[in-house]
């Protein structure tokens, strides 16, 4: 006999990735230039001393298919997964993996140094690397008596 674990939680994890997924199809609202997404990649977002580093999961990406721009603050990430061609003969039978195209914007920090962002792909992440401007302090100015 065999047992199965019962994770409800499970399920409820699901739907939510479901639901984030069909949120990030919409149109942004006054933003009829947005991309619609077919899929949304998982990101994870670290600051670090010198820098804030953004780890994106885009597996079967092609990193020429990926696009990484800056433009008022805000990261734009976008790109697509092509779909695979599978031959008659093959008895598809499920289907999990999503293709096509894939979009995210992150607004960044007035710390954020705009001008020296860099981006790599390797083994399915996209790491994106954004330095931090160097901290302006303020300081005191003698007033000279005329």
């Amino acid at each position: 006999m065999n047992l199965t674990r019962f994770e409800p939680w499970s399920i409820v994890d699901l739907l939510h990735r479901d639901l984030d997924r069909l949120a990030a199809r919409r149109i942004p609202a006054g933003d009829s230039e947005a991309p619609v997404a077919d899929w949304v990649p998982a990101v994870d977002i670290i600051e670090e001393k010198e820098r804030f580093v953004l780890r994106a999961d885009v597996p079967g990406v092609d990193p020429a298919d990926i696009e990484v721009s800056m433009d008022a603050g805000v990261l734009s990430i976008a790109g697509q997964r092509a779909r695979e061609s599978g031959s008659e003969d093959a008895g598809l039978q499920r289907m999990e993996r999503v293709s096509g195209r894939f979009f995210r914007r992150f607004s960044l920090p007035d710390t954020a140094d705009a001008e020296n962002i860099k981006a790599h792909c390797r083994n399915g992440i996209l790491e994106v690397s954004i330095p931090k401007v160097p901290e302006v302090r303020a300081r005191r100015i003698e007033v000279e008596a005329a």
